[in-house]
């Protein structure tokens, strides 16, 4: 019996899903992030404990004060190990197979070029979501079981709010630590349409983060610096205030959003015309 040939039913989503979810680095990485704030726990525990006093009080002094504060604290010191995990998977994605030499195969398979890309992007991006996800509710379940619900404390001025009254915030700030990282997604995702170096595409996609985080302590750039992918990352602080003000939020997903979008279609029409065989 002679099968028809389809298009749409080359590389399923549940097969990449297998073959992204079984890799090395998959595991290491949520491994990592998941004992991450068990680590910061045993830190608090054996370390000198904050006073917990008082005005200007920092995020830090704060972290022992309930699940919440101790969420808020871990999601601010793992900025870095986020973007690391999202560009991993975003930019490992393409490139791995170019440097397998297994890129060719797929297409000969054949696999449209476009749907190859899709599939590898949503696979990409879903892990990297999970891996932004995980880690601050780890922390929160990690916080909670060592300092107990209590109502959140605000830093700087030390402020209480009810924490039933904060929780949908914080799904707000995770939601928008997720989009904060669209750019670092996409531009990973870019750059591993570019190459063969796996590393190349992780790399890069890392060092510009670094390098607009620098930019952005330029006071001489002024008003330039709020059209960086990362001047607005911290904006979801104003969330958890006794007065919440959104409009950072809002300001860092619309950028956030527009160069993610622009890069994708880049990589696109990138992929559509590069020479796979050479």
């Amino acid at each position: 019996m002679s099968t028809t040939y389809s298009p749409g039913r080359t590389l399923p989503l549940r097969v990449e899903i297998v073959r992204q979810f079984k890799r090395r680095r998959t595991l290491v990485m949520f491994g990592l992030l998941l004992a991450l704030p068990w680590i910061l726990v045993i830190a608090f525990k054996v370390g000198p404990q904050p006073s917990g006093q008082g005005g200007g009080l920092r995020m830090s002094d704060l972290a022992t004060a309930g699940g919440l504060n101790f969420a808020a604290f871990a999601l601010s010191v793992s900025v870095f190990l986020l973007v690391v995990a999202v560009a991993l998977f975003c930019g490992d994605t393409v490139a791995s197979e170019a440097s397998w030499s297994s890129l060719r195969y797929l297409l000969a398979a054949p696999v449209p070029r476009d749907r190859l890309l899709r599939q590898k992007l949503i696979v990409a991006v879903g892990f990297a979501a999970a891996a932004v996800v995980c880690m601050p509710l780890m922390a929160m379940l990690a916080g909670t079981l060592a300092f107990g619900w209590n109502d959140i404390q605000v830093p700087g001025t030390g402020e209480t709010i009810p924490a039933f009254d904060v929780l949908p915030r914080f799904g707000l700030v995770v939601g928008y630590a997720l989009v904060s990282q669209l750019v670092t997604a996409a531009l990973a995702f870019l750059l591993s349409t570019l190459t063969d170096s796996p590393l190349g595409a992780v790399g890069g996609a890392v060092g510009l983060w670094i390098v607009c985080t620098i930019l952005q302590a330029v006071e001489a750039l002024g008003v330039v610096r709020e059209f960086l992918p990362t001047f607005w990352n911290n904006a979801w602080l104003d969330a958890i205030a006794p007065e919440p003000d959104l409009s950072g939020m809002a300001k860092g997903a619309a950028i956030s959003v527009t160069y993610a979008a622009l890069l994708i279609a880049l990589a696109f029409r990138r992929f559509r015309r590069k020479d796979v065989v050479s």
